[in-house]
């Protein structure tokens, strides 16, 4: 029985096996990885795109002086951004969050940056509360998407540990 033992004992035979399958599962583990955190970032990608078009589809229908401000007065408003949020590759699965769009009157301040003035109720004359009263408020429309991420290799990946849904604004002048 103790020479069978050494025997055994010295038989290399299929340690290679063995550590090849140590070495897979770990390879596997970290591809299963990476093609979570691409696809994770692609989806990002397209629901930022797509947040993006939104924005110019509200400017391309909704710049006259008789849509202004476009979330009273642009009746295809809706209609457009709905077509340019679902335009990608995500289709109908990238939303308009509740809320989206949203209007405003913004003005640049003495720092150079958009400072609120009012809602689209009641347009101020000028810019002097934000310290800038040789300029004009503008008119600004805002548009929140959103799309539910799912990682593909849930509890294996820590794709799993992204934020989710993904959630993109933009925002672009009208006026």
């Amino acid at each position: 029985m103790r020479n069978g033992f050494r025997k055994f004992r010295s038989d290399a035979r299929g340690v290679a096996a063995i550590e090849f399958a140590f070495f897979a599962g770990l390879l596997a583990v970290g591809m299963l990885n990476v093609t979570d955190i691409a696809v994770y970032v692609y989806q990002r990608m397209q629901v930022e795109y797509a947040t993006q078009a939104a924005v110019q589809a509200a400017w391309k229908t909704c710049t006259t002086d008789q849509q202004l401000p476009a979330t009273k007065n642009c009746s295809g408003l809706n209609t457009a951004l709905r077509a340019a949020v679902q335009s990608t590759s995500l289709g109908a699965n990238v939303s308009l969050q509740s809320g989206s769009p949203s209007e405003a009157y913004y003005c640049a301040n003495s720092s150079n940056a958009l400072q609120y003035m009012s809602g689209v109720d009641s347009k101020p004359a000028d810019c002097t509360a934000a310290g800038t009263p040789g300029l004009l408020p503008g008119d600004y429309v805002t548009i929140t998407t959103t799309f539910a991420y799912a990682p593909m290799f849930p509890g294996i990946t820590v794709a799993g540990n992204f934020a989710t849904p993904i959630t993109k604004t933009a925002t672009m002048r009208l006026e």
